[in-house]
């Protein structure tokens, strides 16, 4: 037992330090192998690679083609004909709603969260300008819109986090769907009111709008003019309807995406080969990151303390699905990583969560679902590679927003889990 703590708490630390998890995790996994009495070397070859590799073949092609579908989307300007589409239908004198949708419409149509980004600040920048808000709120609303319930509540969601829980719960993208609904409302409506409640408390500090002093972001997609709103959300749809309503399989779904996107923009057929090549090449770190991460489960697994902490877990009194949303949460802090830590949680329990789901009657579909939405919650944490990448992109610092992030990407997703435990454990869900 001491040996796990131990080995999360060096995850937790040298992740919270910038160090990447590709090397910081078998570092964390060697001392839970050590303190649990396992062979060093052994514990690496065969424990830590069985896991690292079997995540990597069964997830890589998501990774790869969420990753070439999200760039594509990005590179041809479709991503951000769809962003100002919705901007402009929600006016400039509701601007943290505007960005707020575009951003949860990219998000849920596949696009990934680097992307989205990308693809919305300069949008952002142009709706808060218009309507004077400070900039500090930027980051935390497209956090709301690309972090949240399009990322693990609103069921049907082609992120990987909404993916990763039917392996081991034998479930589809649908899983709990009124569960999703419900954590989805009071993320969305929740994060939604706190940004302009800080809105209005900004301005009448006299905090507006004010210029950034990077331009290049903004500069770059104003040069060319982006497709027609109704065929940029094509691809959108044809991913998300494949998904769901055909149940096609995942990877199915992103080729028929990728093909269209290619096809409803032939003009532009030279850019293919390097959106492409930029989008594999990209994903192979984030499928390492996270393979790294349920690696470390994997360890954790094989040593005798892990069945201590399982009972641990499971003796938590009342529905079981808090352990469960205890230990994602705090798996996901741990890594900075939504996906990650998922990973190593379900690797190491989610056999467990599955029998007792078996066993007690509880769905799958529901354990399914709350993991995905623990994993996003603590993943947030300052040291989340997105939030990073969200203050690099807007000039912002964690001085600036990191406030606004913790409450509309952590603290919000944090309660909404709880109510919908809550509700599932008196029997109205």
């Amino acid at each position: 037992m001491f040996g796990i703590l131990l080995g999360l708490v060096v995850l937790m630390v040298l992740a919270y330090l910038g160090w990447s998890i590709i090397w910081v995790a078998p570092i964390a996994a060697g001392v839970v192998a050590l303190t649990g009495g396992l062979d060093l070397l052994e514990a690496y070859k065969d424990s830590y690679m069985s896991g690292f590799v079997g995540f990597a073949k069964d997830w890589f092609p998501v990774f790869m083609l969420g990753a070439i579908f999200g760039k594509l989307m990005e590179d041809t300007g479709m991503a951000r004909s769809v962003a100002v589409a919705f901007t402009k239908v929600i006016g400039t004198s509701r601007a943290i709603l505007g960005v707020l949708v575009s951003a949860a419409v990219l998000t849920y149509g596949g696009v990934s969260l680097f992307v989205v980004v990308f693809a919305v600040y300069p949008l952002a920048l142009s709706l808060f300008r218009e309507a004077n808000i400070s900039r500090k709120l930027i980051p935390a609303t497209v956090a709301l819109g690309a972090f949240t319930f399009t990322m693990t509540a609103i069921p049907g969601t082609p992120q990987i986090q909404n993916l990763i829980p039917m392996e081991y719960f034998n479930t589809d993208p649908m899983a709990a769907p009124v569960m999703g609904i419900i954590a989805a409302i009071i993320m969305a409506v929740g994060g939604y009111l706190y940004l302009r409640w800080q809105e209005k408390k900004l301005t009448a500090k006299g905090e507006v709008f004010t210029e950034p002093k990077d331009k290049k972001i903004v500069e770059k997609v104003e040069d060319e003019k982006d497709p027609h709103f109704l065929l940029s959300v094509l691809p959108l749809l044809t991913v998300l309807i494949t998904l769901n309503v055909f149940s096609w399989d995942v990877i199915t779904a992103l080729v028929a995406g990728i093909i269209l996107i290619m096809l409803l923009n032939i003009d532009k057929f030279k850019r293919f080969i390097k959106s492409i090549n930029s989008g594999a090449n990209g994903s192979v770190i984030a499928i390492i990151n996270t393979s790294a991460a349920v690696g470390f489960g994997t360890v954790v697994k094989e040593v005798p303390g892990f069945q201590r902490l399982t009972e641990l877990l499971m003796g938590i009194k009342g529905n079981p699905l808090i352990s469960e949303a205890i230990a994602v949460n705090i798996l996901a802090g741990a890594t900075g990583s939504a996906s990650g830590g998922m990973g190593i949680a379900l690797e190491a329990l989610g056999d467990k969560y599955y029998q007792i789901a078996q066993n007690t009657g509880i769905s799958p579909e529901a354990f399914h679902r709350i993991a995905s939405l623990s994993s996003g919650g603590l993943d947030a944490l300052p040291h989340n590679g997105a939030v990073l990448t969200l203050f690099a992109i807007t000039g912002m610092t964690h001085k600036d927003s990191y406030k606004d992030i913790f409450v509309v990407a952590v603290l919000i997703p944090v309660i909404s889990v709880a109510v919908v435990i809550l509700l599932s454990s008196i029997g109205i869900l």
